[in-house]
Formats: C-alpha cells, sequence, structure tokens
C-alpha cells in the first residue's frame, strides 16, 4: 500500500509507515527490549548511590569538621580519662619490669662482678624509691573542714576550710627535714620527680587525682618525724585554722609498715638548669 503523508504540528508533513513496516518495527523494538533490559539489582546501584550521598552529607554537616563521638571537654573530665590511662600504663610498666628481672636473672651469669653491679643497683633503687621499703612511720591525715558555705565563722571564707597544696606540701617538708627514708602521699611512692598540686580542693599527684582526706606516710624514726611537725611553720599555720575553722589533722604512728614500689615513669620530661645569681 503507498504511504500517505499526516501533518506535524508545524505544518509540516510527514509519511506514515506501512503497517508490515510498522509491525516488523515493534517486534524489533520489543526483541530489544527483552535482551538488554536491565536487572533488578542495575536498577537499585542510582538509589544506594544517592542514600550513601545523603549519608556522607548529613554526617558532614553534622560534625562540623568535628569528630562525632562524645570526648571529654571540661578539665574533670580530662583529668578522669588520664587517671585511667595513667593507671593502665603503671600496670603495664610493673608487668615489663617484673619480665625484665626474670630474664635477667636467667641470663646473667653468677659472678662476683655481677653481684656488686647487683648491690648497687639495689641501693640505687631503694633512693629512686623503686622497691618496697618496710620500718617504723608515722602518718598523717589531712582533711576539709565539714562546714556548710553557712556555717563558715565570721571573719573566714568557705577557700579557708579546705586543705591547699601548701597544706600537704609543709607535711611532706617537714617529715623530709624529720629525717624520712621514704615516703607516700595516698596511694603513691613519692619520688624524686613527684610534685603536689591542688585543682580546687582535689589533689593531683603523678597524673592521678585524689579528693579529701589526704594522708602521708613516711618511714624514718617516729619520734624524730613527730618532732619536726610539732616544729614546723608551715604546720603550725595549719593547725591554727584547724583550731579556727575545724579542718582535719591527725597524726598516727605505726611500729612497721611497707610502702610500695613507685610504677610511674622516672625521667624527667621538661627540666631546665638553674643558673647562680652573680
Amino acid at each position: 500500500m503507498p504511504s500517505t503523508a499526516r501533518p506535524t504540528e508545524g505544518g509540516a508533513s510527514v509519511p506514515d509507515l506501512d503497517p508490515a513496516h510498522a509491525a516488523a518495527a515493534l517486534r524489533s523494538r520489543v526483541r530489544t527490549w527483552l535482551t538488554h533490559r536491565p536487572s533488578r539489582w542495575s536498577a537499585l546501584v542510582p538509589v544506594i548511590a544517592m542514600a550513601a550521598g545523603l549519608l556522607f552529607a548529613t554526617s558532614s554537616t553534622t560534625a562540623r569538621g568535628t569528630d562525632l563521638r562524645s570526648e571529654a571537654t571540661d578539665l574533670p573530665d580530662v583529668i578522669r580519662e588520664r587517671t585511667i590511662d595513667n593507671e593502665r600504663s603503671a600496670s603495664r610498666v610493673r608487668s615489663l619490669r617484673t619480665e625484665v628481672d626474670d630474664l635477667t636473672k636467667q641470663a646473667a651469669p653468677g659472678s662476683s662482678r655481677l653481684r656488686s653491679i647487683d648491690k648497687q643497683s639495689r641501693a640505687s633503687a631503694r633512693t629512686a624509691g623503686t622497691t618496697a621499703v618496710e620500718g617504723p612511720s608515722v602518718t598523717v591525715t589531712l582533711d576539709d573542714a565539714h562546714l556548710k558555705a553557712s556555717e563558715v565563722p565570721e571573719g573566714f571564707t568557705v577557700d579557708d576550710v579546705v586543705v591547699h597544696q601548701q597544706d600537704v606540701q609543709g607535711v611532706v617538708n617537714a617529715l623530709w627535714r624529720g629525717g624520712a627514708e621514704a615516703m607516700q602521699i595516698m596511694d603513691q611512692r613519692v619520688v624524686s620527680t613527684s610534685a603536689v598540686r591542688c585543682v580546687g580542693n582535689t589533689l593531683i599527684l603523678q597524673g592521678r587525682v585524689y579528693s579529701p582526706p589526704f594522708t602521708i606516710t613516711a618511714i624514718g624514726d617516729p619520734e624524730d618525724l613527730r618532732s619536726e611537725l610539732d616544729s614546723d611553720p608551715s604546720v603550725s599555720i595549719y593547725k591554727q585554722y584547724v583550731d579556727a575553722v575545724g579542718l582535719g589533722y591527725e597524726v598516727q604512728q605505726s611500729d612497721e609498715t611497707e610502702l610500695p614500689p613507685f610504677d610511674g615513669r622516672t625521667t624527667l620530661e621538661h627540666a631546665r638548669p638553674l643558673t647562680s645569681a652573680r
């Protein structure tokens, strides 16, 4: 059958296809779709990609360049986290020291030279605080006054009813002057790198935080230790506040006490030499 022309929207005309030709074209399109139609999984790929992009964009907007995990930002929280880390590190140090000692004993030959070195090492370790020490002791306990803000006596402030850094340091210095051979604050051995610091009414010692009451234990001659405590000016001033506002002060004596070895690092990280004045 000859083709006829039908008008288009623009006024032009296109020829109509022969019915046989039209049927053949339709069969060709169906065959092409059946053999090349996309699978269900390939159709889902664009959807998954869009969802992933949306998730990344949401995370970026929420985080605003920071970590999405909850982390401590306040000083007390940071101190608590560092305390936990220090305790884990100390446990690891103890384990490694025990392992080193065992390996040294196994590998080292028995000789007079070795015994001499070992004797010197043990003597240095005692001075450095890395070995346990036993002996008679004196323990001083300092505590805050258990007063409410409204109960603070007239002429004093709330700052006067708590134990401060200088109070702990005064007791420590007095005990050293009294001939202390070894010392422990709370549950930690005091060594040459130990520093007493207070934040508010909490004590920070070698990366750990303690709340009052604070205990300081010194091994040595009890009479000499107590005598120095009684005559020390800083301790005497503290005792005046004990009478005035009720700060806690208690001295106990023991015939036999064992102080554990220091289990932290003894290497200085930040130090500078002091030049003598001219």
